[in-house]
């Protein structure tokens, strides 16, 4: 069978976000695309179309607007508050940097150019559990989720004036790269739905393949070792696509490839209600109000709550012997506080109907929550505590759950609950307390509700699994997105971008994210890659 030849401008591996900016400035700079994506065409936009759709941005005019003072300045202190750089940590320091001073005019303002619109409210997460995290909110949510955010800049490639100039090719899978005199030239790969090999000549080639955590035994294989052997079920968050294949690709041309031990991943996975694959896992935004206990049942010393810091949770569930968790809530509480990431679970949203967003808001996700308790296997619902404990035990085929650990558990809460707000001693109720002082988190969270309450039941618990996500880690690049090698001299013509590029540098964020802080630098990547090729 004879190869197929192209030859372009510039060649990107991967239809992402970072892929689709990327083009899309490449257009506007008359500049000559091929994007090449493995995915099917109706899945252009790849993990950034199904997220939730969250993004970072430092004195935002919402923020402004609520009277929420932020700067450069300090969102940079939290960040590295939050990222624990390692002092040789040259190019993810930069890229931190370089982030915080251009995210509102080159991300929010060119995606608002775009067409995509924000909600109102600017939301606060990763707070800091033992150190300082977002000082002030700065979550801000696309008006119709990771869906319209793909949607909007696929409008704008397709109906592009120099849309002559690009060609979209998916199920396209790329596998090596060429380099001919020290020079990136094109890339190889295979046409998935004919099998006929394929080359393409290019100018630049530019590496937007995501990270590795569509691949659960490539996160296995670079687990962080301070955390001890991997959890024995590990659920897939990603997508399939994004299993580091162009990561090798990378290295075997000489390019230097960091931090891939460090990873992005989420406490509260669960089996989801329709898997798209095997081991596909959807992450719960859980309950602040629910109790989180061990696999026995225990209580965890330091109470796990939402909103603080995801990798505090991640690090105490690895730290049991047996890794995973459970949620413990009533009907009262999943109604209220319940929610799923992502653009799938978040209907309201996805679908810009303001009626049913308020409805949700008034009286609670009972579509959301019906369904999960149907579909999801992870889900167990009980009239009585002694009725919870033998249906969790069930679930698991053990008898790992200890009625008496997880019924004092409850109870000492739920008595802490009922001795009145001037005597509440307890950690997550104090954090409770905290969050509800912010009319973002008010409006989505209980006013201290007891759990084995008679008037909330049924009881729910919900066994959560290590879910994956994003890769911190990655291709490590200068400011210009160019891929350096381990001796730090850039590859020419070769640049990596997204979460390929661990956002910037090979891992801008260091050991944590500030949330929202993936789309936005997937924005910044692709926009800088367009400029650097085209200068």
């Amino acid at each position: 069978m004879s190869k197929i030849n192209y030859k372009t401008d510039v060649v990107i591996a991967g239809g992402g976000l970072a892929g689709m900016v990327c083009a899309l400035e490449l257009l506007n700079k008359g500049k000559k695309v091929l994007l090449l994506d493995r995915a099917e065409e109706e899945r252009f936009g790849g993990l950034a179309k199904l997220s939730f759709g969250g993004m970072f941005f430092v004195n935002s005019p919402l923020q402004r607007r609520t009277g929420i003072k932020d700067s450069p300045d300090l969102a940079l202190k939290d960040w590295h508050s939050f990222a624990e750089f390692e002092k040789d940590a040259k190019w993810p320091k930069l890229w931190a940097e370089k982030y915080v001073n251009e995210c509102t005019e080159n991300v929010y303002s060119w995606l608002k150019k775009q067409g995509v619109s924000f909600f109102p409210v600017v939301h606060w997460v990763e707070r800091g559990m033992f150190k300082p995290g977002n000082s002030v909110p700065r979550f801000h949510m696309v008006w119709g989720t990771g869906t319209s955010l793909t949607g909007e800049l696929e409008k704008q490639i397709r109906g592009h004036k120099n849309n002559a100039n690009i060609t979209l090719k998916f199920k396209h899978k790329v596998t090596d790269i060429i380099v001919n005199q020290d020079r990136a030239s094109g890339v190889i790969g295979v046409n998935e739905l004919t099998g006929e090999e394929f080359s393409v000549e290019a100018e630049n080639v530019v590496i937007a393949s995501g990270g590795i955590c569509g691949s659960v035994e490539k996160v296995r294989a670079n687990w962080y070792k301070p955390w001890g052997s991997p959890p024995e079920t590990i659920l897939n968050g990603a997508i399939l696509e994004a299993d580091g294949l162009l990561h090798d690709a990378v290295e075997r041309q000489t390019g230097n490839i960091t931090n891939l031990d460090k990873c992005w991943h989420y406490a509260a996975g669960v089996n989801h209600p329709r898997p798209h694959f095997p081991n596909h896992g959807i992450s719960l935004v859980p309950p602040k109000s629910a109790l989180w206990v061990k696999a026995t049942g225990e209580r965890f010393p330091i109470p796990l709550i939402t909103g603080y810091d995801t990798r505090f949770m991640v690090e105490e569930i690895c730290k049991q012997e047996k890794k995973h968790s459970w949620q413990i809530m009533n009907m009262k509480i999943a109604l209220k506080e319940m929610a799923a990431s992502g653009s799938e679970s978040n209907r309201a949203i996805r679908d810009k109907n303001l009626p049913l967003f308020l409805k949700t808001i008034l009286f609670g996700s009972k579509e959301l929550v019906d369904d999960f308790i149907a579909n999801c296997k992870d889900f167990v619902v009980a009239d009585s505590m002694e009725e919870l404990v033998k249906k969790m035990n069930s679930l698991t085929g053990t008898n790992d759950v200890n009625f008496n650990l997880l019924n004092d558990a409850v109870n000492n809460y739920d008595d802490n609950i009922g001795r009145g707000l001037a005597l509440h001693n307890d950690e997550q109720l104090r954090r409770i307390a905290h969050v509800r002082q912010y009319k973002g988190d008010r409006v989505r969270t209980c006013k201290f509700q007891k759990i084995n309450d008679a008037g909330a039941l049924p009881l729910i618990a919900v066994r959560e699994h290590i879910l994956t996500r994003k890769t911190l880690g990655g291709i490590q690049t200068d400011l210009n997105c160019r891929v350096l090698t381990k001796e730090q001299n850039p590859i020419n013509g070769l640049f990596a971008i997204g979460e390929a590029a661990g956002f910037g540098g090979g891992g801008i964020h260091g050991l944590r994210s500030l949330e929202g802080t993936f789309l936005g630098t997937c924005v910044l990547t692709g926009r800088e890659a367009a400029n650097s090729i085209s200068k």
